[in-house]
């Protein structure tokens, strides 16, 4: 058998999206946020979401997280819950001002930190490399090659099929 001439690509993409995600905390952290605020303040000013379980799946966090988050905004005088007058069981969850003006300063720093990761990188780099990602994730959900009729092959000439 072959030695792989490069790392598993899975290897690679973990390990890159580990160290562009904890640049994006540091960058956020900076300006008095989080990766979890950011998701929630940018989905509730950009998305029309009707309750807390809309904003959980829209954000991707269990309803648990999401409740531990949004104590912690509206402790911060970020967001404001209250209950639906025509359903009584379902939380409505508002922007504050001030949580508008944090949604103002950490979309600064997160347009800042999406302009460093992409330095060196032309406009069509980008677009590729997006596209190449994508198709990535539906290969690991389940809509990307057939394997049984792909002709990749790993760098050790393994086809991965039996």
């Amino acid at each position: 058998m072959q030695k792989p001439t490069t790392a598993p690509i899975g290897v690679v993409l973990a390990k890159t999206a580990k160290t562009v995600g904890r640049a994006f905390d540091q960058a956020l952290a900076a300006d008095g946020g989080s990766q979890p605020v950011w998701q929630i303040l940018i989905t509730l000013k950009t998305r029309r979401v009707a309750n807390q379980r809309e904003l959980a799946a829209a954000v991707g966090i269990q309803g648990a997280t999401l409740t531990h988050h949004l104590n912690a905004m509206e402790g911060g005088g970020l967001i404001t819950r209250r209950r639906d007058p025509d359903n009584r069981r379902v939380h409505v969850v508002e922007l504050t001002d001030e949580g508008e003006a944090v949604f103002h300063r950490l979309a600064k720093a997160a347009i800042a930190h999406d302009k460093r990761i992409r330095a060196g990188f032309s406009d069509e780099e980008i677009t590729t490399l997006a596209g190449l990602l994508s198709r990535l994730a539906a290969n690991v959900a389940g809509g990307g090659i057939d394997q049984e009729n792909s002709d990749w092959t790993h760098p050790n000439g393994d086809s991965g099929q039996d």
